[in-house]
């Protein structure tokens, strides 16, 4: 991936992880337009870095993915990287989650997570293909290889779409773009709600971490914790999940 002269996208810019790698891209030279849903978040990610991009869209609408499709490469013909990083994280206990009455709201990471970024990548592939360079970057998890118990839903959408990436990338081996995966730890941001990522790694020494992956040219690039994931055998991946739902399941009572 080229660091500067791009034209990038990237969903769910408006803050925490997509916010911290739109600030980068601007300060590499980069063109930046950034999405989300909330026009207030949007307006105060502009007025903290003017050069931002910003256009509202709802990308658990089929119709507003494709209308996003049509007004990026319609205004911004020049689009070459797009950055799927919107997402969402839901902790809950399956025993006491009322998925008769309720399923819409567990249904909506899925959306968020899944379809949203497949349909996206599948609408922006093609339109990449006839550019020079171009890359595709989807945000993936370390929990897409260490399910974390206490938020399955979230774990198993980041597995599906590290899946996917891997296909994506054999997919497009033999064209012009470049696929790339992100892997991020706990990063301390308010993903799932405030307060509940105070542990995680600090964003700013995150983001810069995951920038020096994109200059060495890597294709998957994790941080901290997340990196001895990328590679974890089964047995290891069985016993971090353990130890990881013993040490939390007292917050699901």
């Amino acid at each position: 991936m080229k660091q500067s002269g791009n034209t990038i996208l990237i969903t769910g810019g408006s803050a925490g992880i997509g916010l911290a790698f739109a600030e980068r891209f601007i300060k590499a030279g980069n063109k930046v337009i950034v999405i989300g849903r909330r026009e207030d978040v949007l307006r105060n990610a502009k007025e903290r870095h003017p050069k931002l991009i910003t256009h509202v869209s709802d990308l658990n609408s089929e119709s507003e993915r494709t209308s996003l499709f049509e007004w990026v490469t319609e205004n911004y013909p020049d689009v070459n990287v797009l950055v799927n990083n919107a997402g969402i994280q839901q902790r809950f206990n399956v025993l006491k989650a009322d998925a008769k009455n309720n399923w819409n709201y567990f249904n909506n990471e899925i959306t968020t997570n899944i379809e949203a970024p497949f349909h996206l990548a599948m609408l922006f592939a093609p339109y990449f293909t006839r550019k020079e360079e171009a890359t595709i970057i989807n945000v993936t998890s370390g929990l897409a290889y260490t399910p974390f118990a206490i938020a399955p839903i979230y774990s198993a959408t980041k597995a599906a779409l590290h899946s996917f990436t891997v296909s994506l990338r054999h997919q497009l081996s033999d064209s012009s773009v470049e696929v790339i995966e992100v892997a991020p730890p706990a990063v301390n941001t308010d993903l799932g709600g405030a307060g509940l990522h105070t542990h995680g790694e600090p964003l700013d020494e995150f983001a810069d971490g995951i920038f020096k992956g994109f200059e060495e040219g890597k294709l998957e690039i994790g941080y901290g914790t997340s990196v001895e994931r990328l590679r974890m055998s089964r047995d290891k991946v069985d016993e971090h999940v353990a130890n990881m739902y013993n040490a939390m399941k007292n917050t699901m009572e």
